[in-house]
């Protein structure tokens, strides 16, 4: 069975909409005007135990709605919404000992107080036992460098040292879904990828399901071989993500130095020339033939180097939100990330 479970999830927000000045003011005090707000709008997936599952989609697509609906701070409109056979919404506290949810834009760290404080805070909530406690705490200084920390005060440390902290207060019980929005937002890209491989560790050695919202896709390439994308509310696609790529880019990139210039029209007999100054040139080629035109390029041009690159991940997901991929493509890229594993490059 599905550790997640998202069958027709809606959930709408009646907001107030009121006319400036005066005027608007004393019309909105006698008939007050509302809009319904979409902020998800029938979607539906599940997710498998020890899947690491990207979810994305533009600012106020819906996504961090969807993660309080899963982790019971919202209550849906309709739909079903299952997490570890619990309805979320219950807020049962058997359901409330497995899961997390750590928001890189909120904290739960007492400010003036070194981290430890907060871990012994949440040791308690959680009823987590001593020796437990002691181990799991020895496992995250291991993993994220915690030592120097715990005893510093938090407002005294940088935002990749409070990040860390946040994700060992939030990982204490030992949670088997994590439901992690935006985690390395404002971290250095150093920072960002100790994150990375903190969770990929963490989803080894224990198993644990994650749903990760993220707007750097670096993060979703490292961590995620299939993906959740949304826009307004609404399912765009669900499937694996080197598949989404092979059918929205089906083409390479391919990065040429040479000794000596080359000129741009000896070239265009190879793929389509995006940029070229004589010594260097980028070309665009046929996925299926990459193969071939890489041996005619070295057998005719000889370039000193040559270097082939998929399209930048960004511009797919750009292409994706702003519907300029049809969807059958969409539809047809989403295979399940097992098949699509299973499939040779």
């Amino acid at each position: 069975m599905a550790q997640i479970h998202v069958a027709h999830l809606r959930k709408y927000y009646q907001v107030h909409e009121k006319e400036p000045g005066l005027l608007g003011s004393l019309r909105a005090f006698f008939a007050r005007k509302y809009r319904t707000v979409k902020a998800v709008d029938d979607i539906s997936f599940e997710i498998e135990a020890g899947e690491i599952v990207g979810f994305l989609g533009p600012n106020g697509a819906g996504k961090t709605t969807t993660l309080k609906v899963l982790a019971g701070l919202l209550y849906p409109t309709s739909g079903e919404v299952r997490v570890l056979g619990f309805e979320p919404f219950k807020r049962e506290y058997a359901y409330l000992r497995q899961f997390t949810l750590v928001m890189g834009q909120k904290q739960q760290l007492m400010w003036d107080l070194p981290p430890i404080e907060t871990f012994l805070v949440n040791q308690a909530i959680y009823e987590i036992p001593e020796t437990e406690f002691r181990a799991t705490l020895r496992e995250l200084d291991e993993l994220l460098e915690l030592g120097p920390l715990l005893k510093k005060q938090v407002r005294k440390l940088s935002l990749g040292e409070r990040m860390k902290c946040e994700l060992a207060a939030a990982l204490l019980h030992r949670p088997k879904i994590l439901f992690l929005d935006e985690p390395t937002i404002g971290l250095d890209v150093t920072m960002q990828a100790r994150i990375r491989e903190f969770i990929a560790e963490y989803n080894r050695r224990h198993g644990a399901t994650v749903l990760l919202t993220s707007h750097y896709m670096a993060d979703v390439t490292a961590l995620c071989e299939r993906i959740i994308v949304i826009d307004k509310g609404k399912l765009l696609y669900d499937g694996d993500f080197r598949a989404l790529i092979e059918r929205v880019a089906p083409y390479k990139i391919v990065r040429l130095r040479f000794e000596q210039s080359i000129a741009a029209d000896r070239l265009q007999a190879f793929g389509t020339v995006e940029e070229s100054d004589g010594f260097t040139a980028t070309l665009r080629v046929p996925r299926a033939q990459a193969t071939e035109i890489a041996m005619r390029l070295l057998a005719e041009l000889q370039p000193d180097d040559i270097t082939f690159e998929d399209p930048p991940v960004e511009d797919i997901i750009r292409a994706v939100f702003a519907g300029a991929v049809p969807a059958e493509a969409l539809n047809a890229a989403a295979v399940p990330a097992s098949e699509a594993a299973a499939t040779p490059p």
